[in-house]
């Protein structure tokens, strides 16, 4: 089973690429990320034209997670156990101004705060079973400023995924998942152009890197590195100040396996051929090759 995961920054703006992509990579099973519409917006018309079934949660024009499968759908979540939410503020939005992706919130939006009473839950983790596997679509919270209140809710977010994602193994050490998305964290200084540029901003503090660490200490295994450990590997790169050209990148996209996914990966494919082109996403699809389970 191929399996990908792809923030494509606007479902519908991208739809003939997704289409394209898939039938050219002949992916079965792609999770996607910042569909940015609602689900009667989504194009799931293509997709079924195209043989995928398709299940989304979106409900405005920002977050929006998607999976689209030719190998089956079954037992949709639209958000994980213990998902926590977030609700806006009144006062300005703190800027962060690290020249990578830009926060995940309208220009002049409110900052979140987290409050006494649980807050809405956004549409940023979709799961269903594909092809036997319980793949997990995730679009981790930005973060937006230290100090924000956004970036409690990340870290308060990632984890109530990490012990939700625990909790599945304890039930079932043999358990098929897989833990795909834009997960918003740089783990290692070689995983940005340049970590003197995002001195004092999100995405590289020590608590975010912590939260992301700990999905390793709950059993899982970050396959995209164990195949592809090359440094300076990007699967992002920022639209402005001629980033991709210069190779001005990120590396934030990743897939968390469950042992029982982890030894089934045969390789890893970063395709960065999808940062080229007219209308192109800023991220790039991150491929997975599964073996038939033993």
């Amino acid at each position: 089973m191929r399996l990908a995961t792809w923030n494509v920054n606007s479902a519908r703006a991208r739809v003939d690429r997704v289409i394209a992509f898939l039938e050219r990579s002949q992916t079965d099973v792609l999770a996607i990320q910042e569909t940015k519409c609602r689900d009667e917006q989504f194009p799931v018309g293509a997709f079924e034209a195209a043989g995928y079934e398709v299940a989304h949660v979106g409900h405005s024009a920002w977050n929006g997670v998607a999976i689209a499968s030719r190998v089956g759908i079954a037992d949709v979540e639209t958000s994980f156990p213990g998902q926590p939410g977030f609700a806006k503020a009144t006062a300005p939005a703190p800027a962060d101004d690290a020249p990578g992706e830009a926060p995940d919130a309208a220009p002049g939006e409110a900052p979140a705060t987290l409050l006494d009473v649980p807050p809405p839950v956004e549409a940023r983790a979709l799961g269903a079973t594909c092809g036997g596997v319980r793949v997990w679509s995730l679009y981790v919270p930005h973060g937006r400023a230290i100090g924000d209140p956004h970036y409690a809710y990340k870290l308060a977010w990632l984890g109530a995924l990490r012990d939700t994602a625990a909790g599945w193994l304890d039930a079932d050490p043999r358990a098929q998942v897989a833990l795909v998305g834009d997960w918003n964290v740089i783990p290692l200084d070689t995983d940005v152009y340049d970590p003197a540029a995002f001195a004092g901003h999100t995405h590289v503090t020590p608590a975010e890197r912590e939260a992301f660490a700990a999905f390793a200490a709950a059993g899982y295994t970050e396959v995209t590195r164990e195949h592809l450990p090359a440094e300076h590997t990007y699967t992002y790169w920022d639209y402005q100040q001629l980033a991709f050209p210069r190779n001005k990148g990120l590396r934030i996209d990743f897939a968390y396996a469950s042992p029982a996914v982890a030894e089934r990966v045969t390789g890893v494919a970063i395709d960065r051929d999808e940062r080229k082109g007219k209308g192109a996403s800023d991220h790039v699809p991150v491929i997975l090759d599964l073996a038939d389970p033993a």
